[in-house]
C-alpha cells in the first residue's frame, strides 16, 4: 500500500484546483488564426480604422466599444436599442449566433459554431493586422 504525506496531498489538491482554473479560463485565440477566419467577413466589414463602413460597420476599435456606435453606418432599431458593449464575452456569443444576442438585428450571418475560431477572430478584432 502506497504510504502518502500530507505534502504530498496538498501538492495534489493544489494541482486539482489549478486544473479546474486553467480548464474554466476562456481561449486566448490565435490572432493569425483569427486573421484566416475573418476572411468570411470582409465583404461586409472592414478593420482599418480610415475605411468606410460596408454592408456592415468598420469593425477598427470594436474591442470596448458600444454596440451600435461606430461612426458612418446605420444600425437596425433592434441594435440601435441594445445596451451592449462588445466585451470578449459579449463577442464570444455574438459571433456564435448574433440573432440570439441581439433579436432582430440587420446582420445576416448564422455564426461561427467552432469555439476556437471565435477566439481567434476576437484576438484579431482586438489588434487587426494587414
Amino acid at each position: 500500500m502506497a504510504k502518502f504525506t500530507s505534502a504530498m496531498v496538498v501538492v495534489g489538491l493544489a494541482a486539482s484546483a489549478l486544473a479546474g482554473v486553467a480548464m474554466a479560463a476562456p481561449p486566448k485565440g490565435d490572432p493569425v488564426l483569427g486573421k484566416k477566419v475573418f476572411m468570411r467577413c470582409v465583404a461586409c466589414h472592414a478593420v482599418v480604422p480610415s475605411a468606410a463602413a460596408k454592408m456592415g460597420p468598420n469593425l477598427a476599435g470594436v474591442v470596448g466599444r458600444k454596440a451600435g456606435a461606430a461612426p458612418g453606418f446605420k444600425y437596425s432599431a433592434a441594435m440601435k436599442k441594445a445596451n451592449l458593449k462588445w466585451d470578449d464575452a459579449t463577442l464570444d456569443k455574438w459571433l456564435a449566433k448574433p440573432s440570439a444576442v441581439v433579436p432582430g438585428t440587420s446582420m445576416a450571418f448564422a455564426g461561427v459554431p467552432n469555439a476556437d475560431d471565435r477566439a481567434a477572430v476576437i484576438a484579431y478584432l482586438k489588434k487587426p493586422m494587414p
